[in-house]
C-alpha cells in the first residue's frame, strides 16, 4: 500500500499554509519554493484543495492561499479522500473482477475482509487526526499518533 505524491504534497502544502504568519496567505511561487516542488505541481494540488474547500485564494498584489477553516477543523481523513480517495471503497470489488462481469469471489472473499478491516483501522486514526495535530514537531506528532492508535487497537481487541 502506498500513498501518492499528490496526497503527500497536499498535506505538506496545507501544513505550510497553516504555519504561515502571513495574513494575506502564500502565493504559488512562495509555496513552491518553500516546499521544493514545481509551481505547476503546487498549482495543480492547490486547485484540488481549493475545489475540496480546504483553501481559498485571493488574486492580486495582496493575494495568496489561506485555509478556509481553522487547522483543528480540517480532518486528515477528508484531505486524503479529496486528494486520492480511500484505500477501500464499496465499489472496489467491481473494479477488480478480472475478465468476468463480477468477481468470482464476490460471495465469500477473505481479501475483501482484509481491505475492509484495514480501511476501518485507517479511518479510526485519520478521522481523529486534524491538520492541527500535525503542526507539532515530528517526535510530538509521533507520540500523539502512537497513543491514538493504541487506543483504537484496544477498542478493537476488547
Amino acid at each position: 500500500m502506498k500513498f501518492s505524491t499528490q496526497e503527500e504534497y497536499g498535506l505538506r502544502l496545507l501544513l505550510r499554509i497553516a504555519k504561515s504568519d502571513s495574513s494575506k496567505g502564500l502565493t504559488i511561487p512562495e509555496i513552491s519554493e518553500l516546499e521544493g516542488i514545481s509551481e505547476a505541481n503546487a498549482g495543480k494540488i492547490l486547485r484540488m484543495l481549493r475545489l475540496a474547500g480546504f483553501v481559498e485564494s485571493a488574486r492580486g498584489q495582496t493575494g495568496g492561499y489561506r485555509l478556509t477553516r481553522a487547522p483543528a477543523q480540517i480532518p486528515i481523513s477528508e484531505v486524503l479522500t479529496a486528494l486520492g480517495g480511500k484505500l477501500y471503497e464499496s465499489g472496489f470489488c467491481d473494479l477488480h473482477a478480472g475478465v468476468e462481469n463480477i468477481c468470482t469471489n464476490s460471495i465469500d472473499c477473505s481479501i475483501r475482509s482484509l481491505w475492509k478491516t484495514i480501511q476501518t483501522l485507517l479511518d479510526g486514526v485519520l478521522d481523529k487526526l486534524s491538520l492541527q495535530d500535525l503542526l507539532g514537531k515530528e517526535q510530538e506528532v509521533e507520540v500523539y499518533v502512537t497513543n491514538l492508535t493504541e487506543g483504537i487497537e484496544n477498542k478493537i481487541t476488547s
